[in-house]
């Protein structure tokens, strides 16, 4: 089998600055503005560190720059590096690039839904992708669960092959981001692909619980309230859990962003990562987190502003989960996961944690690295 490797160097931007997306070239360079810092290169490179290590000499088709081979230099690869026609900084180098490499069995991209939506767009019938995840959102099921479980499901397409099975309705989703930012989820199925199935490695299509359990999570969210520290800030992530928290406190919540409560009162509001590190500064840290619906996923899929460094002096003991009894039973795997950005600190978060699920009501679920 022929890989192929591409990044979209922008991917991601936007998650620490509070933006929730990069689509489009003004809301990169608000980003930019903002002092983000692109780190797709790199959770790439890991990616490819871990197939290089364990499969060295592993052939891999890329393109030139800081589109591919920029990241896999000193790695043990064959790399084959071809060239754009044109590069133009849009999303037509990603859809240049899938054609140049028209002969790959499988593309591994690093980036986002939408970098999936353009690779899934231009793949030639019967190829294959696989997601190294570096977006905001990401509700495609093309994604691995970290770099290292991407290097890890390529490594076993290489080498064990019967390992690994397909799956060709993996859905490309994607959000738009315009109505994300006024607060609105809007999530769209754009098509299928085809992308290799590994158990704790690839994650799940987005999904979210069956019926409604809004009185168990107010009930846990006021119980919450109810027992928190007033020299403690507690940041509270995004989505519909999380922000039962923020109601229960008395304020309106920010749904898809960061806000964060400390003695009683909000202290920040759709907070980008560096107002959430100044404010951690001052005292304790606790984390209030919602579940993503059949992913499993605590941090690292859109609640990128949470960076490494508020959750590494939290630790596993300062998170807070709320989540529905019926989120937790139909998780396509069942076990939270967490992608920070740094592997150490991911496997320091790895053990049990308790997720509230009502008013003295909690299950035990178990926090897993890949």
């Amino acid at each position: 089998m022929k890989i192929g490797l591409i990044v979209n160097p922008v991917a991601g931007l936007g998650g620490a600055v509070g933006l929730k997306g990069t689509d489009g070239p003004d809301t990169v360079a608000e980003a930019l503005r903002r002092g983000a810092a692109p780190q797709s290169g790199e959770r790439a490179r890991r990616a490819m560190t871990r197939l290089a290590d364990r499969a060295p000499g592993t052939a891999v088709v890329t393109v030139a720059g800081e589109m591919g081979a920029a990241w896999l230099q000193g790695l043990a690869l064959a790399l084959d590096i071809r060239s754009l026609p044109e590069a133009s900084g849009t999303a037509r180098d990603t859809h240049q690039a899938v054609s140049v490499m028209a002969d790959c069995d499988l593309i591994a991209f690093a980036g986002g839904d939408g970098t999936a939506r353009d690779v899934a767009g231009c793949l030639r019938p019967g190829a294959a992708l696989l997601g190294i995840p570096c977006g905001v959102k990401m509700h495609s099921g093309v994604f691995a669960i970290s770099p290292e479980a991407a290097g890890a499901v390529l490594t076993d397409i290489m080498g064990t092959p019967d390992r690994i099975s397909w799956d060709d309705t993996a859905e490309i989703m994607d959000i738009d981001e315009a109505a994300l930012r006024a607060g609105r989820l809007a999530p769209k199925l754009y098509s299928h692909a085809r992308t290799p199935v590994a158990r704790n490695r690839v994650q799940a299509s987005k999904g979210g619980p069956r019926r409604d359990w809004s009185d168990a999570l107010h009930g846990a969210a006021a119980e919450i309230v109810a027992q928190m520290d007033p020299d403690t800030l507690y940041i509270v992530g995004p989505g519909t859990s999380a922000g039962t928290v923020i109601r229960a406190a008395g304020f309106e919540p920010t749904i898809l962003g960061i806000d964060a409560l400390r003695s009683g009162k909000l202290v920040a509001q759709d907070a980008a990562a560096d107002v959430l590190e100044a404010l951690a500064e001052d005292g304790p840290v606790r984390i209030v987190l919602g579940v993503t619906g059949q992913q499993g996923f605590l941090l690292g899929r859109g609640n990128q502003q949470i960076s490494a460094k508020v959750v590494r002096k939290a630790g596993r003991d300062g998170l807070i989960v709320i989540a529905a009894e019926d989120k937790l039973v139909t998780l396509a795997q069942p076990r939270l996961w967490v992608d920070t950005g740094d592997p150490e600190l991911d496997q320091d978060l790895a053990g049990f944690v308790r997720v509230r699920t009502g008013r003295g009501r909690v299950m035990i679920m178990r926090i897993a690295t890949s």
